[in-house]
């Protein structure tokens, strides 16, 4: 779960980075929409309407929409047949592998009709919209998008009537499903409107029975709280481990219940764990931007465990925009030829914003503006403003198929520590948020070589450590393909991973779980050849189960050796630095 002020159509330099003794990113009157950013809302009608246009004025693009039409009517004669034969016909099969209609209950008349129909309306809708002559590629995403929303709205499976499943459950319930379903909606309703989290997120509380792992706070300052965590056995691995996790997110989706916290899992092989609990941001943050991330985050998380943990290089480890943050960090370092890093790991991080998946729709500079609008008064982005895109993209029939679930079928999986952590929401800084839009996803200045720190371009080229970075099949957030493009950027070695999951349950997949799933993984040495996406999933090694044990092992192999493990008490923190009980302070906001 994650995502995001220009001070002028012009004015989109990198260099322009606050920090906390500076004025804010913008002011009102250069945030105010003029009437053109105003219709951000209505680019989608304004792509239809182009279509249409297009339509009535292209004969050619005309005809072949109107042929493609006669041909899916020409190739399923079936349908007629199944209209005048009634229960006499032979059943057809689904034209698609969708899960939704495989039940033998959908092979029946008329349930097959009403799949068909359905699925052969959308084959031809979804090729008639995937050409749109005279507009650019990104009104092919909207509309795209759009009409992929529009139509499983009306696919059969969302419906009592036409759903066969939904009718034999009712039938056998005795209709107690649909009261079920009632009191789930009401419920949901309930809650939406007085801001609560949803029902049973109650029974994960941060520091009793969720972000458990024993530990100490050792440094805090205006923007996050450095952890490290207790040793678990005698002897330790000389190197420790830096996690840097999304502000997006809070920290303990990596230390949630024991049997699934990934930071115990490492404590518990050995490495010393260190990891950044970000402060979720008030309006009197507005003015931090991403070099304050940087600077008050990773740099100076690195400085104090370089005091507690003397001549030693990091694992530094970020997840999601905490890795993009980590790789501009290492890039930095890179450049000014400081050497603080063992290795660096991305989980489900991108560093090449071009192809950033559905997300990408939601984002060009007139949606930006209306972002920067609605952040104005604030000085933050909420994390339900933001949810509503999250909960968009992603596969239209999951979610479609989890709402006819709960209900019209009445039934709710209990809320795990997962879902608990998902709806625990932190906020953006607006200034932060602003850069972050416009630096990654609409110029995608990272990898273009154009993002400044300091005023000065930091390259990823420059970056030697050894690297692990691991995308997720499933991850709508942050698509494996995008993260993959890491290859093009980084010439030393990089072990790349790609997991079964999605963005946060792929991460979350401890050995002990009954869902591992597996994994592919293939490292790219110095001087080779980087394959296509293509090429890559051809090629690379298949593993069951977590691919946790397979990371330690990529650590293992970088690191050198083990040493007693530290006693840890507030003797051992850096001079002027607080000690107090994880998870600390900010977590809990």
């Amino acid at each position: 779960m994650r995502s995001h002020y220009l001070k002028s159509d012009a004015a989109t330099d990198s260099s322009s980075h606050s920090s906390i003794n500076k004025l804010p990113f913008f002011d009102d009157t250069k945030a105010r929409l003029n009437p053109v950013e105003v219709s951000a809302p209505f680019q989608v009608t304004y792509s239809v309407q182009e279509w249409l246009l297009n339509l009535m004025h292209d004969p050619n693009y005309k005809n072949e929409k109107i042929k493609q039409a006669l041909e899916t009517i020409e190739h399923t004669p079936e349908y007629f047949s199944l209209l005048v034969n009634s229960f006499h016909c032979v059943p057809l099969e689904p034209i698609s592998e969708t899960s939704r209609f495989k039940d033998e209950l959908w092979h029946a008349w008329p349930f097959n009709l009403y799949s068909q129909l359905f699925l052969k309306n959308k084959q031809w809708l979804t090729q008639a919209f995937k050409k749109l002559p005279g507009a650019n590629q990104h009104q092919l995403n909207i509309i795209n998008f759009i009409m992929i929303q529009c139509l499983e709205c009306a696919s059969p499976a969302n419906f009592l009537m036409t759903n066969p499943l939904m009718i034999k459950q009712t039938i056998m319930k005795g209709g107690n499903n649909l009261r079920n379903g009632y009191a789930n909606l009401v419920d949901d309703v309930y809650r939406l409107f007085l801001k609560l989290p949803p029902k049973g997120a109650e029974k994960f509380k941060v520091g009793c029975n969720v972000a458990v792992t024993k530990g100490s706070v050792v440094m805090r300052n205006e923007l996050m709280e450095l952890l490290q965590y207790h040793p678990t056995t005698r002897k330790v691995k000389a190197q420790p481990i830096l996690i840097i996790p999304a502000w997006i997110m809070k920290y303990y989706i990596l230390d949630l219940s024991p049997e699934n916290s990934l930071i115990k899992y490492l404590v518990d092989q050995g490495f010393t764990v260190f990891t950044i609990s970000w402060k979720n941001p008030t309006s009197s943050d507005r003015s931090l931007g991403m070099e304050d991330f940087l600077n008050l985050g990773i740099l100076s998380s690195i400085d104090c465990i370089h005091k507690i943990i003397k001549n030693q290089l990091i694992h530094t480890v970020g997840y999601c925009l905490g890795g993009t943050l980590l790789s501009m960090a290492t890039a930095k370092l890179a450049k000014d030829k400081k050497k603080r890093i063992a290795s660096m790991s991305l989980l489900a991080a991108q560093t090449d914003f071009s192809e950033p998946g559905d997300i990408g729709i939601f984002i060009d500079k007139y949606q930006i503006k209306l972002i920067e609008s609605l952040m104005r008064s604030s000085g933050f982005m909420d994390s339900a403003q933001m949810s509503g895109a999250f909960q968009l993209i992603g596969a239209a029939d999951r979610k479609w198929s989890q709402i006819t679930k709960e209900y019209l079928l009445g039934e709710r999986s209990e809320l795990n520590d997962l879902m608990a952590w998902n709806a625990d929401g932190t906020r953006l800084p607006c200034h932060m948020h602003s850069e972050y839009l416009n630096h990654m996803y609409l110029n995608n200045d990272l990898a273009m070589g154009n993002y400044k720190i300091d005023s000065k371009p930091i390259s990823l080229g420059d970056i030697e450590v050894p690297t692990f970075a691991i995308g997720m099949k499933q991850d709508f957030v942050a698509p494996w393909k995008s993260v993959y493009k890491l290859h093009h950027y980084l010439h030393g070695d990089l072990e790349f991973v790609l997991g079964s999951g999605g963005h946060n349950a792929g991460i979350v997949n401890p050995p002990n779980s009954d869902h591992t799933g597996s994994f592919q993984h293939l490292l790219r040495t110095k001087g080779d050849t980087t394959l296509s996406p293509d090429a890559w999933l051809k090629k690379a090694n298949v593993e069951q189960g977590s691919w946790w044990p397979f990371w330690v092992n990529w650590l293992d192999n970088h690191s050198s050796g083990e040493v007693d493990a530290p006693k840890l008490t507030a003797s051992s923190a850096p001079k002027n630095h607080c000690v107090e009980a994880a998870p600390g302070t900010y977590v809990l906001q």
